[in-house]
């Protein structure tokens, strides 16, 4: 398995500590998913962005579809996610 550095939560400062706080206040938690962008904050911000304009901007595909097709790719992938 390949290893990719993360911060940690108690070691996040500045934007990285916002967003972290942030997705604690949405979710609960921060996910291992956003922990393994945690290296560029920005990067993390416009996966975000990215990621929730996929998500739920308008489309001719509903939402249940579009959550339907992220978890066959996540299995044909073999990715937990």
């Amino acid at each position: 398995m390949a290893w990719i550095h993360q911060i940690e939560i108690e070691e996040a400062s500045g934007l990285l500590d916002r967003m972290y706080q942030d997705s604690i206040r949405r979710t609960g938690r921060v996910w291992n998913i956003r922990k393994l962008l945690s290296i560029n904050p920005k990067q993390m911000r416009a996966f975000g962005m990215m990621y929730g304009s996929v998500m739920s901007a308008d489309s001719a595909l509903s939402q249940r579809v579009r959550e339907l097709l992220a978890v066959v790719t996540s299995r044909i992938n073999e990715c937990h996610y």
